[in-house]
């Protein structure tokens, strides 16, 4: 693949983070990487990765600058606590990669506009898990200057298999929270429905036969039941980070009219508080198949 010449800091080493740095790093892309935990960077050291002390030094260091962390209070803290914003080089590019919901990303833009408005920032987060991150086969719903497409793109293909830009900043968290509210009723279909068929006595597998050939199944819908039937709920989005994203929506609209994704999120709730946040989304199966009914 063809490398950016401009050097690229990803900041931020979670499981989302740490795939998409291992991408770029794949595609020859000069990467620096910071996270406030080091001990996440070790094995990208090993693939080539230049591991900074701290965020500042990772910014100073790179043309364009990715976030990738959990909600916007982390982002704020890189960019100011953590020194960030304040060591970009005049004309760099910060891609916000985070999902930080609509009143996050504009808290971010107004920053930015306050206190360096000689940096672009692009509003860039991704859909898709842990292993799309790693292969480099996320969507990234991009929005921001159009001029700062051509610099950001060697670094977009590496990350992704498709990019989508959708305008103004802000856009994309706009089109990420509707694309994550898709992904929550998709999810909650398929806990529902299996729960359902197994207290009806019914296999997942006869389920799947039924139905996985079927216009209703998708690919990733058959690849959660494949997980589900054998028991396995390691994360690929864990379902503490899949509720904040239904808040994210919720705080976003009219909770009043949007009642079913307020019942999903509060069902939701009821599994994190049983102490399975850390786990796959798809875990909600297991609870409700272990829920007792009322008389």
């Amino acid at each position: 693949m063809v490398s950016t010449q401009e050097q690229v800091a990803v900041l931020g080493i979670g499981a989302m983070g740490h795939g998409m740095a291992t991408s770029a790093l794949r595609a020859g892309i000069p990467t620096i990487v910071w996270n406030r935990e080091q001990g996440a960077t070790r094995d990208l050291a090993g693939l080539g990765a230049d591991v900074a002390q701290t965020a500042a030094d990772a910014a100073r260091r790179a043309a364009i600058v990715v976030t990738m962390v959990t909600n916007a209070d982390a982002v704020v803290s890189i960019a100011r606590e953590q020194g960030m914003l304040a060591a970009l080089a005049p004309d760099a590019i910060w891609v916000q990669m985070s999902t930080i919901g609509v009143a996050g990303i504009d808290r971010v833009a107004a920053m930015v506009d306050e206190e360096r408005p000689d940096v672009t920032l692009l509003d860039a987060p991704v859909s898709g898990s842990k292993d799309p991150a790693a292969q480099g086969q996320l969507t990234i719903f991009a929005s921001g200057p159009d001029e700062a497409r051509s610099r950001v793109t060697p670094l977009f293909d590496a990350l992704g298999q498709r990019t989508v830009w959708v305008g103004a900043v802000g856009t994309g968290t706009r089109l990420k929270v509707v694309n994550n509210t898709w992904l929550a009723f998709t999810s909650e279909a398929i806990a529902t429905s299996v729960a359902l068929a197994r207290r009806l006595g019914l296999e997942t597998e006869t389920v799947i036969d039924a139905l996985g050939d079927g216009p209703l199944v998708s690919p990733w819908q058959a690849a959660k039941l494949q997980r589900i039937v054998k028991g396995d709920f390691s994360p690929q989005f864990a379902l503490s980070l899949a509720l904040k994203d239904v808040h994210l929506a919720l705080e976003a609209a009219d909770q009043d009219l949007f009642a079913a994704l307020g019942c999903l999120a509060d069902e939701w709730q009821q599994v994190v508080d049983q102490g399975l946040g850390d786990q796959d989304l798809t875990v909600v199966t297991r609870s409700l198949e272990q829920r007792e009914g009322t008389s």
